[in-house]
């Protein structure tokens, strides 16, 4: 979720001037792990001006050219900024053709880039191909007081009937009307599949995405609530629309937002989940580090006393009334567990040296002590589950390491059955990932990799809960 996706803020930063070097000039590309791998090519020039002139691609959120605001270079050093993003990129050659260095958005990651002749291709993924049985609109529309301007697409079935309609709701970070994400357009397949049966479906830009306005960056989960909140109204204008049957789809945090939206308003008749949360946001994102070093090969022993530390460290920063307490909370937190555990799980886990823990501490605090990860940190999605009175389809992918199937789920079918919800299904789908793609290695690394975006038993399984209890 939003740790793992915090490129997703990509947007267009101002030209600015730098020292010109030539042995930088030319395309340099790399690829920085935040959980997935994600690729970062910075294209130098030389205008002519005596200055260097930077720009970024990051290939796989389809985001390029991205104009950055300066460049500094020296004998064997270089470093890019992008203040729109509040991001930056130093690096120091090694040879004529790498330059090792540091990627910092909020978070400092290492980053190589290579100089390459040309940016790599990833595999073409799986999308929607025309002619389409169904019409497909781009729109525009505000929110009632003008202040946030939204771009879309609408799909309509053929037909001049009413029917049931959806808007599509995103998962953590920045992310476009098709949730693009390496190379995967997931909500143009999920709305192909939809409108294919006969389902409107409305996708929007994120805030201050595309043709959004607004600042994606000032925002929390409440917020995009809102956002929804204006699509659904917006639904309701079309004629083509059943009113007595419109949903919410929402995917990852999402899923976590939908049920805030429908459980304050009596015109949402049905929700799906699509691995959404059922547990308080700090026991998801703690099963979620466990699930992802048991991929990296991290011991169990060493896994089970990592886990109360990253939780203790979640809430300490959240509860801290600023960066500065948080700061000092958080090398409290680190020193004592420290001394309490063995050397060689601290070896383990990075966390032998002790001169590196004022760095760690600096860096945890950066990643939680923002706007929006402290609303969804202190997160509890049952009330909302329990307040549904529509619908309910509730699916996770057996594989996904990122919102864990068995604890969400058995969550959301206990806060359904407190809930006055009287059709509900909960199931796991073997073998698909967060994404909703039929897995191999099941890491978070492999999304890119596979050419599938969104599994066909995922599609039916959606589709003929839809038939049974929506149409």
């Amino acid at each position: 979720m939003k740790a793992i996706l915090l490129l997703l803020s990509l947007s267009a930063c101002i030209h600015g001037h730098c020292q010109a070097n030539s042995q930088f000039i030319g395309t340099w590309e790399g690829k920085l792990n935040v959980g997935i791998e994600l690729r970062l090519v910075f294209h130098v020039a030389d205008p002519g001006s005596g200055t260097l002139v930077t720009t970024m691609d990051s290939p796989d959120q389809s985001a390029y050219g991205i104009k950055c605001d300066s460049t500094f270079a020296t004998r064997d050093s270089i470093t890019v900024f992008l203040k729109a993003l509040k991001a930056s990129f130093a690096g120091r050659l090694t040879g004529d053709s790498l330059l090792e260095g540091v990627y910092t958005q909020g978070t400092p990651f290492p980053l190589v880039l290579r100089k390459v002749a040309h940016a790599t291709e990833r595999k073409p993924a799986q999308a929607p191909k025309p002619p389409f049985p169904y019409k497909s609109e781009d729109i525009e529309y505000d929110n009632k007081d003008k202040s946030l301007h939204y771009g879309a697409t609408i799909t309509l079935p053929p037909g001049k009937g009413v029917f049931p309609a959806v808007v599509l709701i995103t998962g953590s970070g920045a992310q476009n009307r098709d949730e693009e994400i390496l190379g995967h357009k997931f909500f143009a397949v999920l709305a192909d599949g939809l409108s294919r049966n006969g389902i409107i479906v409305l996708r929007v830009d994120d805030r201050g995405v595309g043709k959004s306005t607004g600042v994606f960056a000032d925002a929390t989960s409440a917020d995009f609530a809102d956002d929804v909140n204006t699509s659904l109204d917006y639904l309701l204008t079309r004629p083509e629309v059943d009113k007595k049957k419109i949903g919410l789809i929402g995917h990852s945090e999402g899923g976590m937002i939908a049920p805030m939206v429908a459980s304050n308003r009596k015109d949402v008749s049905f929700v799906v989940l699509l691995a959404g949360p059922g547990v308080r946001i700090f026991q998801l994102m703690a099963e979620q580090n466990a699930a992802i070093l048991r991929t990296v090969n991290i011991s169990q022993k060493a896994i089970d006393a990592y886990i109360p530390l990253y939780t203790a460290l979640m809430k300490g920063i959240v509860a801290a009334p600023d960066t500065t307490a948080a700061k000092a909370k958080s090398m409290e937190i680190i020193n004592q567990w420290r001394a309490a555990t063995d050397t060689a799980l601290l070896s383990e886990l990075g966390f032998g040296s002790e001169a590196a823990i004022p760095d760690l501490a600096n860096r945890l605090v950066r990643g939680f002590s923002g706007k929006w990860f402290r609303y969804f940190l202190s997160f509890d999605p049952a009330p909302y589950l329990e307040r549904l009175t529509g619908k309910v389809l509730a699916i996770n992918g057996e594989k996904d390491l990122q919102v864990i199937p068995a604890s969400n789920l058995a969550g959301i079918e206990n806060a359904l059955r407190k809930s006055k919800v009287k059709t509900y299904m909960v199931r796991t789908i073997p073998g698909l990932n967060h994404l909703f793609q039929t897995c191999i290695k099941c890491t978070l690394q492999e999304y890119g990799d596979l050419e599938e975006t969104f599994s066909p038993v995922a599609m039916q399984v959606v589709n003929e809960w839809l038939d049974k209890n929506v149409k």
